[in-house]
């Protein structure tokens, strides 16, 4: 309270003055007193010599030590950081390959048994969630959502004139990566693979407003439930007065893997206008609704990006065949 330091910021301080007041961190101790480091720095510098294995040589870590001190020169405590946790490579490379090995050992151990996931639905359409990894479970999902977001298409198109951000990129990708993942890859529950339902009426899927219901409980908006509809199989239920299943039908409507690598052939990506999405992360769409009577045909069929499937889903939307095949989506008034 008499520095009006915050209690963290204290308590980090104590932790520090306790540690230089050590033999082992005594140069430490000189050079913070001399102003050769800042307080941060020192910190890294500790830490750095602390994390060596108890097996190290005095004399090893005494070159360690000596080491980052000339470094703490020219890079900031970030820099310094990175360097000290490499830092017998340079001192001592022929014990630094097993040292890394054991250090990696008990980060991958640490991180698996910390491993977390939670998610809340906040009632008002959005769900939110936090998730702790492994570094490279971390890294491995980033790179799939990347490729799904493919920044370098989605970017400074002539649809979209102002960049989307890439938080933004990534959310609609991590959605994307949720939805299409293969079903029969999922383990069964009750018989069924772990797939959410989504139920609605007939009249709901022939162009209706009433809102679909999910086996989940949660609700959905008549146009998202169709655009589901567009890339999940259909499975048609007949209900009594009290909604008991009567008959249950089978997927039936789906394009399928030669009708897609035909349309990729012959669309060579999303044909909305302005849009270069591949076709390797592109949906097949009917122009025709199937649940108008349009078949699933090559020629009722187009490839549309994850973005352009919803607008042609969106009843905000108007969508319109230019003469050169493409299509373009214009917000009705």
């Amino acid at each position: 309270m008499t520095t009006r330091q915050t209690s963290a910021g204290a308590r980090r301080a104590m932790v520090l003055a306790h540690a230089l007041e050590t033999d082992r961190h005594a140069p430490v101790r000189k050079a913070l007193a001399a102003g050769d480091v800042l307080a941060d720095q020192a910190q890294v510098l500790v830490d750095a010599i602390e994390a060596l294995p108890d097996t190290a040589d005095p004399v090893v870590v005494d070159r360690a030590q000596t080491r980052l001190l000339a470094l703490a020169a020219d890079h900031d405590a970030a820099a310094l950081r990175v360097l000290g946790r490499r830092i017998l490579d340079v001192v001592a490379p022929e014990v630094a390959d097993a040292e890394e090995a054991r250090q990696l050992e008990a980060e991958e151990a640490h991180a698996d048994a910390t491993t977390r996931f939670t998610m809340t639905d906040d009632g008002q359409g959005r769900c939110h969630g936090r998730f702790t990894l492994p570094s490279a479970v971390g890294q491995m999902l980033r790179k799939q959502l990347l490729a799904l977001a493919a920044p370098k298409h989605r970017a400074n198109r002539p649809a979209e004139p102002i960049p989307v951000p890439t938080a933004l990129r990534l959310g609609h990708a991590f959605g994307e990566w949720v939805e299409t993942y293969p079903a029969q890859h999922l383990p069964t529950s009750g018989g069924v693979s772990a797939t959410v339902v989504v139920t609605m009426t007939l009249e709901t899927l022939l162009g209706g407003l009433t809102a679909a219901t999910l086996d989940t409980g949660g609700r959905l908006s008549a146009g998202e439930a169709r655009r589901l509809a567009c890339e999940a199989g259909i499975v048609p239920a007949v209900l009594d007065g009290e909604s008991r299943v009567l008959d249950l039908g089978r997927t039936r409507r789906l394009h399928d893997r030669p009708q897609r690598l035909a349309m990729a052939l012959r669309d060579g990506g999303c044909t909305a206008d302005g849009c270069d999405m591949p076709p390797g992360l592109c949906h097949a769409h009917h122009d025709v609704p199937w649940s108008h009577g349009g078949p699933t045909t090559l020629d009722n069929g187009r490839l549309l990006c994850y973005r352009h499937h919803r607008l042609a889903h969106d009843q905000r939307y108007t969508t319109t065949h230019t003469p050169t095949g493409k299509i373009t989506f214009h917000r009705r008034e």
